[in-house]
């Protein structure tokens, strides 16, 4: 690759089109997302067919076999090369994002700042041959050899991240990769698509766009080797049901009802600070957010009343607020599952710390809801059982180490958990009991692109990122050569 070509500089206001063979394509049907924070209608993208998954997955079969003998060296360099290209473009990504994804300034410069980073991090991983035995007479070694033609499956809440998160390991390891964006976030996808059609080898790189009957095209077609998603865990269900028909391989990372647990050892004043934020950050839409919050009695009242005070500080607003922390909740179904939930203070006498049921407005556009701390609540309580995935959590009391352990763990959800203490030592030991895929020892919520990510029992199957995240997009080859015969 020259690189001194000048980078592609893409129009984010209109023209949204497939991406097929590094060429835009149109669909003769088209359908528009909503602009949660003013429940307006956006741009038309395309409503994508059989045929148009038929093209996309010919054109990747077709790309596969060059692109697998690519070195690393050289397939890291295409990924460099692309996101120096999205960070020429990043003025007009980040208002496409909050648009689509109703994200503050903040949380959109944030995502896509990571995203960047993380794409670049990763194209310095290496899946090196794994030599478990070289003697005189005979080598035998373990190989990860591409897939074929993978597909992302990426949700609404963190579109550019997750797309990227996936794009960039199965690239690098060389396979081809179909993007498939959430119905109700299709922009900044197809838009990066389109980047990718500049950069990329046609057939490597390709987007679709579609409703719900988009995904059950990509999980039944025979020649797709793989699906990597991310969504709900029911979702994830028929995902898994879907791709055994084909035996695809498969990487589902799922929701989360993570647990923090706070002991009365902490500095009070500087933990709300930081805890805040991680349960309320993108208004709650994003597994990885503590979902339920033990504190140790002897400082509950203390530590109750200073997370109040912060969440209070929380600007809430719409996409493109400078001042903004809490934007809308992403989708009108989103909006009336969390909504349900609220309905349940009032019915449950629940008590609320700060927030509650929202007001109807007619007046009002946009799918606000205020950030809602639920005061001790039982533990059989839907606001604790459930995931919310909106801006509504519990504060739970703990006084023994077993018990604490054991209400934590009481889920099928395992995707992240943290604990928090000014002893170390205690904390870790504490935290290793934890059933979860990703634990933390005051802080929550620290990602890596070395580092990988995924849940244990509902919340997933296989991890992305890191070495680990690459094998995922690979196949297991023994190698024997025998020397003398």
């Amino acid at each position: 690759m020259d690189s001194t070509t000048d980078l592609p500089k893409i129009d984010f206001t209109s023209n949204f089109q497939n991406i097929i063979g590094n060429a835009l394509s149109s669909t003769p049907e088209t359908r528009q997302a909503v602009d949660p924070s003013t429940e307006e209608l956006l741009y038309p993208v395309p409503l994508s067919k059989q045929s148009d998954v038929d093209n996309a997955v010919s054109a990747a079969k077709a790309a596969f076999p060059a692109w697998r003998d690519v070195s690393y060296d050289e397939r890291a360099q295409y990924i460099l090369r692309y996101a120096d290209a999205i960070e020429a473009n990043l003025s007009g990504l980040q208002e496409l994002l909050m648009k689509e994804a109703g994200k503050p300034i903040s949380n959109a410069t944030g995502e896509l700042g990571f995203a960047l980073a993380h794409l670049r991090e990763t194209a310095k991983l290496r899946l090196k041959e794994e030599v478990i035995e070289d003697t005189e007479e005979r080598k035998a070694s373990v190989r990860y050899v591409p897939v074929g033609v993978g597909v992302g499956i990426i949700p609404w809440n963190y579109p550019v991240l997750l797309g990227l998160g996936k794009l960039g390991p199965a690239v690098l390891t060389g396979n081809t990769f179909i993007w498939k964006p959430s119905p109700y976030s299709p922009y900044t996808a197809l838009k990066l698509g389109e980047i990718a059609a500049q950069i990329f080898p046609s057939g490597v790189v390709q987007v679709l766009s579609g409703d719900e009957s988009l995904g059950p095209f990509l999980t039944a077609h025979p020649d797709i080797a793989k699906i990597s998603f991310t969504g709900s865990t029911a979702t994830g269900k028929k995902v898994m049901q879907a791709c055994a028909s084909t035996l695809k391989r498969l990487t589902l990372e799922l929701g989360g009802n993570d647990a923090a647990i706070v002991y009365d050892d902490v500095d009070v004043g500087k933990v709300v600070q930081k805890i805040g934020p991680m349960a309320f950050m993108h208004s709650g839409q994003i597994c990885m957010d503590i979902k339920r919050l033990y504190v140790h009695e002897k400082i509950y009242d203390e530590f109750l009343a200073g997370l109040v005070q912060v969440v209070k500080s929380f600007k809430v607003g719409g996409g493109g607020d400078p001042d903004a922390f809490l934007g809308p909740v992403q989708n009108s179904m989103q909006f009336a599952k969390v909504k349900d939930l609220y309905s349940e203070i009032g019915k449950q006498n629940w008590q609320v710390a700060v927030g509650g049921e929202p007001v109807a407005s007619e007046s009002k556009k946009g799918f606000f809801l205020p950030p809602t701390i639920i005061d001790n609540p039982p533990d059989d309580s839907r606001i604790v059982v459930e995931e919310p995935f909106g801006p509504i959590m519990p504060v739970l009391k703990w006084s023994d180490e077993d018990e604490v352990v054991k209400r934590a763990n009481n889920t099928n959800m395992g995707l992240g958990a943290s604990v928090w203490s000014n002893d170390i030592a205690k904390a870790e030991k504490l935290a290793r009991r934890l059933e979860a895929g990703s634990i933390w020892v005051n802080s929550h919520f620290e990602l890596s692109p070395y580092v990988p990510f995924g849940g244990h029992k509902w919340s997933g199957v296989g991890m992305d990122w890191g070495i680990v995240g690459l094998k995922g997009w690979c196949n297991t080859q023994a190698s024997w050569v025998r020397k003398t015969f």
